[in-house]
């Protein structure tokens, strides 16, 4: 039988605070930032649409259970959670109002893909609040291992440095509090069976969604039928160095019975950005 802990699983020398980050992005999202590629650019932005609703929802599933934790260094790790996702919520909606704005895209439409389904699936008997933190522990696994992506290799060497910036900073704290859903449903639950399940589930609706808000931003643009468009969006879901790709190796890892977020130590990915800011801010 396996044994659960009911303590924090965060290794030492990982500090879960916000950084409370501001970007100048009205230039930036006027254009396609990434590598001048409207493909990817668009997957981004729609993402992008979809962290102000998500990042409550995670909030809110944590929530529901923290005063069934007791262990003292967890419950400071989820406050430190809650922080870094507001901020991460706060910059979001800035950068969706500023991406509307600057292309012209309805806001409503595009956000309302995410909170529509949100409202149907509120509906569901089934969404219980063990689901909803099943859920929650699936696409933070995801957003981590998206940051550990974008902080590795070349990935995002044709980035606009403002936008570049501004996912570095959203995944490094992705990353530093990785393990906070997973502790606080580790103690709560631990149905291995449940938390593989809903990744299935999660990660599905996400791309669908993501996806779906994508190809509305390409329509708008008049960009979507074009061979440009159409090649970047296969190298980005069957591509070696594509996304898809790349992402894959940790997504199978989730299913393992053993798994644990930190069985992929990014604190030298984390270290490496916090010295390169620090030297940032010494030269300026």
């Amino acid at each position: 039988m396996t044994v659960i802990p009911n303590i924090s699983t965060t290794p030492d020398g990982i500090t879960i605070e916000p950084r409370n980050r501001k970007f100048e992005l009205q230039r930036a999202l006027a254009t396609d930032w990434f590598d001048n590629d409207p493909f990817v650019t668009a997957v981004f932005n729609a993402m992008s649409m979809s962290f102000p609703s998500g990042e409550k929802n995670f909030i809110v599933s944590i929530r529901h259970y923290e005063d069934q934790i007791t262990d003292p260094k967890l419950l400071n790790e989820i406050q430190g959670f809650y922080q870094q996702e507001g901020i991460h919520s706060r910059e979001h909606k800035r950068y969706n109002k500023i991406l509307c704005e600057q292309r012209g895209y309805d806001h409503d439409a595009m956000e309302g893909v995410y909170l529509d389904f949100k409202a149907k699936a509120e509906e569901n008997p089934k969404l219980t609040p063990e689901v909803m933190l099943a859920s929650t522990v699936a696409i933070e696994h995801f957003t981590a291992s998206m940051g550990e992506i974008m902080l590795s290799g070349s990935y995002m060497d044709n980035v606009e440095p403002t936008i570049k910036e501004l996912w570095l900073w959203h995944s490094v704290e992705e990353m530093e509090h990785k393990s906070v859903a997973f502790d606080v449903f580790n103690q709560i639950s631990g149905n291995n069976k449940m938390r593989t399940i809903m990744m299935k589930i999660s990660i599905m609706i996400l791309l669908r969604n993501v996806l779906k808000v994508a190809l509305k931003m390409l329509r708008h643009d008049k960009q979507l039928w074009k061979w440009k468009t159409l090649k970047s969006m296969r190298h980005f879901f069957f591509g070696k160095t594509g996304f898809v790709r790349l992402y894959l190796p940790a997504h199978k890892e989730y299913f393992r019975a053993d798994f644990h977020p930190w069985d992929v130590d990014s604190k030298d990915l984390i270290n490496e950005w916090q010295a390169e800011q620090n030297l940032q801010r010494s030269a300026a």
